[in-house]
């Protein structure tokens, strides 16, 4: 209501009216500039100018840094959490098909400021107690996630939990490197590695690139 009334008085003033942000708005921005420039990049006076406002607005909205942080780490994970539960839903006799996809999505370019994002709160998580809390709860999930459905297509626990394992561990690492001065089929190379990853369970090998007929 103030901040309503703030705005109206400046418009019958002639001056500029300010631009009135809440909390959902700081926080956005914050995320953008994680992705761009790391947690290191989150400070105040930055977001600020980037929001084009006083730093004042921000104490409006938070009691101080920390409480941005933990707001940041907080949208992270429940959005991750959230993504992962509904990438790996499956009916029954859809558990490869629900892997193949979440392997897609992970290592697929149209992911990159997701990547971005997840790059950033893991070295983030290097320093802070907090990112690591953020990052040991999504990774659980995922792999949980994953290891549900290769216990549905009937594996063993411990193949299970190696292939949920296997899984991250290559779309991550997938996500650091650039294929393109090494091969000009990298669609067909991820799909052979994703056969591996998440076979038909397994009435055959996958074929290996330049193999198939």
């Amino acid at each position: 209501m103030e901040c309503a009334i703030l705005a109206g008085m400046e418009k019958k003033s002639g001056k500029p009216v300010r631009t009135m942000l809440d909390r959902d708005a700081w926080i956005k921005a914050a995320v953008a500039v994680l992705a761009e420039h790391g947690a290191d990049g989150l400070r105040v006076e930055v977001l600020a100018k980037r929001l084009g406002v006083t730093k004042g607005s921000f104490y409006w909205h938070f009691k101080d840094r920390r409480d941005l942080l933990d707001e940041v780490l907080a949208l992270w994970k429940d959005g991750r959490i959230r993504d992962i539960r509904k990438q790996t839903q499956a009916e029954p006799g859809g558990e490869v098909a629900a892997l193949l996809h979440t392997i897609e999505v992970y290592s697929s370019a149209r992911n990159r400021k997701g990547i971005a994002i997840e790059a950033a709160v893991r070295d983030w998580a290097r320093r802070d107690a907090q990112a690591v809390a953020a990052v040991d709860e999504v990774d659980a999930e995922r792999l949980a996630c994953a290891c549900r459905l290769f216990l549905a297509c009937g594996l063993d626990r411990h193949e299970a939990e190696a292939r949920s394992v296997l899984l991250y561990a290559y779309v991550f690492g997938a996500s650091m490197m650039r294929f393109g001065a090494f091969t000009s089929d990298v669609a067909s190379l991820k799909a052979w590695i994703a056969g591996l990853i998440a076979p038909q369970l397994q009435r055959s090998a996958p074929v290996a690139p330049g193999d198939a007929t």
